[in-house]
């Protein structure tokens, strides 16, 4: 078998039962109204498929399928919005929040973190995530979004000896003063125009930042992809805490990975 990973997911989504009612399904759920008298209950189409559908795929008996599908709307059928006006008295639309944080790369150690809303440009969050660290910083590193002055200029100002390691866009032009008076940046374009950008990103350190990655995946996995809290402030004790609860983690032990091919 050459597919053997994609196949044996396929089997583990086969028991996998993940029950989510669109509005077209809660319309089309109830049945026609009867026209007759009579005392048996009628029901639609939509209604009679799904209870067929889940009796054959997890084998049960007529009345077995009827016990599940009950107990999944005894309470009420309703989809997303329906709930949270039941809920919380009122219709909200989904907030995205951005997180922003820093990581030691060498230790994995979440050093600083804000957030802030989806709108925010992350290098306007240099500042702030800087002035959460006290001890000195060696260099800092990010993806093409921190290709801005104002990045360069809050990690000056902070820590003057510190290599800003961000990538410059395709686009870029050294500066005026690159003959007589180079910036970091240009350094930079200088070492991607000699030697490629791959080169660039080993000797430069850049691909430290994969172990900054790690930390991201740590977070999903860990603490997941929301929030719970509904105030803002409350969301910022809970990322708090997430990233107390992530360095406790890490204290306690990390692997040691090494190259085997």
């Amino acid at each position: 078998m050459t597919n053997w990973p994609e196949y044996e997911a396929s089997l583990r989504q086969r028991g996998s039962l993940t029950v989510w009612f669109t509005e077209e399904a809660i319309a089309a759920w109830a049945a026609e109204p009867r026209t007759s008298r009579g005392g048996q209950s009628w029901y639609s189409p939509l209604a009679i498929l799904t209870a067929l559908t889940v009796r054959a795929v997890f084998h049960l008996a007529f009345r077995q399928t009827e016990g599940l599908i009950g107990s999944i709307i005894s309470l009420k059928l309703c989809g997303a919005g329906e709930w949270l006006v039941e809920k919380h008295g009122t219709k909200t639309r989904r907030a995205w929040r951005k997180l922003h944080i820093g990581v030691d790369a060498g230790s994995g150690q979440i050093m600083a973190s804000a957030l802030t809303g989806k709108e925010v440009d992350d290098g306007a969050q240099v500042g702030p995530l800087l002035e959460q660290i006290s001890d000195p910083l060696a260099s800092f590193t990010g993806d093409g979004a921190y290709d801005q002055e104002g990045v360069y200029a809050a990690v000056a100002d902070r820590h003057p000896d510190a290599a800003v390691i961000v990538p410059p866009r395709i686009t870029a032009v050294p500066s005026t003063t690159a003959d007589t008076a180079p910036i970091q940046r240009d350094g930079h374009l200088h070492c991607i125009a000699e030697t490629g950008r791959m080169a660039w990103q080993t000797t430069s350190g850049y691909t430290k930042r994969a172990k900054v990655e790690a930390a991201i995946g740590r977070w999903k996995q860990v603490i997941g992809n929301g929030l719970r809290s509904r105030r803002d402030d409350c969301r910022a004790t809970e990322v708090e805490v997430a990233v107390h609860v992530l360095n406790r983690m890490l204290r306690l032990g990390r692997p040691s990975y090494v190259r085997i091919a």
